[in-house]
């Protein structure tokens, strides 16, 4: 898979993952795994398409690094995902030992992170992911808020 630089260039492959989703009418959201520098796996919202809730850009990335990686433990690894995870993400996350967490946007509304909650907050669990915040933000953001306004505009028409 293709290799990137810095916090922005896997960013931008997480974006990229992102689009996808929006354009199969998933809210785009999108993740990718790094592993020694090297995108190991990427994921993006499935729930619509899957018709599962847990259906999510990071759990889908995590499990796929999984496998290509043969561990649940991804101690070496490093998740960028566009916007902060919510609770059962930021579980998944810490669950997974994720190395470092890289997100765009801030979810105000079911974020875990920072925004509502706050569950990787060092000390509370046996392992806890540095985290570095709002790479792309507005780029993360605005994605999701063309998605949604979309989303409006449709509604409106019928």
């Amino acid at each position: 898979m293709q290799t990137g630089t810095s916090d922005e260039d896997f960013m931008r492959l997480a974006l990229v993952e992102a689009r996808a989703a929006g354009a199969q009418g998933e809210v785009p959201i999108g993740a990718v795994v790094v592993h020694e520098g090297e995108v190991v796996a990427v994921g993006s919202n499935l729930r619509e398409t899957w018709r599962d809730p847990t259906a999510h850009a990071e759990l889908i990335a995590l499990q796929a690094a999984s496998r290509r990686l043969g561990t649940w433990r991804l101690t070496e690894c490093d998740l960028y995902v566009t916007l902060e995870p919510c609770p059962m993400c930021a579980g998944s996350i810490m669950l997974a030992r994720i190395r470092r967490l890289v997100y765009g946007a801030d979810d105000r509304k079911g974020g875990a992170v920072t925004s509502k909650l706050s569950l990787l907050e060092p000390g509370l669990w046996n392992h806890t992911p540095n985290i570095t915040s709002g790479v792309l933000a507005d780029d993360c953001a605005n994605i999701l808020k063309d998605f949604f306004r979309a989303v409006r505009e449709r509604r409106t028409k019928l």
